[in-house]
């Protein structure tokens, strides 16, 4: 009896924003002849790489990252922006006998592609910038009251603060009646089952060593020139703070800063703290997540263990879970 042909192997490394990705998917690409797709929506944009902490030029040459670099930051990328982008890019790699990695953060990206998307209606400028002014009038926490009357079930999985989702779920339900919650039951096939997928998570299991990396990164951000960045978009005069490009965490704080708002010292403990929020949240979507391996990214001394040793154990579960 003839076997069926195995389906490809595609691998993610997913984790919290300053964990380690991006050096460890480094040394996998050549490991797994692979190659990277980036799964990030601040990478995505040109110009912004101090802040979104984008690979460097000469971590880009000795290892290509697709999706890096692709749109203006006037012009917004959606989630199904990415998984179109990444279907095209993954039907790439394995035409070329190779292994998709995909690394990053952005969970919902993650999502949409494993599972598909709901037929959500296209964003609306004019409804967008509504709700904007509204928020500004009474606060996001108000507008999550407001979602709770319309859409109790999204309401229920969005935090008060996070302005992007709840901006986007009012959004969905005043540009079609109905709530955002309704689209997702007719979500379209996602690729979950077109793959043998090998799932990796990346955390240290202290997460007072991943907020100490935080704010070193932050710092080492600053140090770098992220306010010069900053100004730079600033002076465009097609760009302003309510695009989801400005909304990233540490442009958002730093544009705010160049406004006015409040100093460089109060600047820099906002972004530490955003993107401690950020780490928790993706890190909260990743204690849910179906077959994820986790893998620690300290030794039993609490120490950052090397590459080399990540590599090994990655190999690893690799070649266990590809079977």
């Amino acid at each position: 009896m003839e076997q069926a042909t195995p389906l490809p192997l595609a691998v993610t490394l997913m984790g919290p924003t300053a964990s380690g990705k991006t050096e460890l998917a480094i040394a996998l690409r050549e490991a797994l002849n692979a190659e990277i797709i980036s799964v990030d929506s601040a990478l995505v944009y040109r110009g912004m790489d101090i802040g979104s902490a984008k690979p460097s030029a000469d971590e880009l040459a000795r290892a290509p990252h697709r999706l890096i670099d692709i749109r203006d930051p006037a012009a917004p990328y959606s989630a199904a922006d990415f998984v179109a982008d990444a279907k095209r890019e993954i039907a790439a790699i394995v035409a070329a006998g190779k292994t998709p990695l995909l690394v990053g953060g952005t969970m919902m990206y993650f999502k949409a592609l494993l599972e598909g998307l709901s037929p959500m209606p296209a964003s609306d400028e004019a409804v967008r910038q509504q709700i904007e002014a509204e928020a500004a009038d009474i606060g996001w926490p108000a507008m999550h009251e407001r979602l709770v009357e319309v859409d109790p079930e999204s309401a229920a999985k969005i935090h008060p603060n996070h302005s992007q989702r709840l901006g986007r779920a009012l959004e969905v339900y005043r540009i079609s009646g109905k709530p955002m919650s309704s689209f997702h039951a007719q979500a379209d096939t996602g690729l979950s089952a077109h793959f043998r997928w090998c799932q990796i998570a990346l955390a240290p299991r202290d997460r007072t060593v991943l907020h100490q990396r935080i704010a070193k990164r932050f710092d080492v951000m600053l140090s770098q020139g992220l306010l010069d960045e900053v100004r730079a978009l600033m002076a465009r005069d097609d760009l302003n703070e309510n695009l989801p490009a400005i909304r990233a965490v540490g442009y958002r704080q730093a544009w705010e800063h160049l406004q006015g708002a409040y100093n460089l010292e109060e600047l820099r403990a906002r972004g530490v703290a955003a993107t401690r929020q950020l780490a928790k949240r993706q890190l909260t979507w990743l204690r849910s997540w179906p077959d994820v391996q986790w893998v620690d990214s300290l030794d039993d001394a609490g120490q950052q263990r090397p590459v080399e040793e990540l590599v090994e154990t990655i190999l690893k579960i690799v070649k266990k879970e590809a079977i």
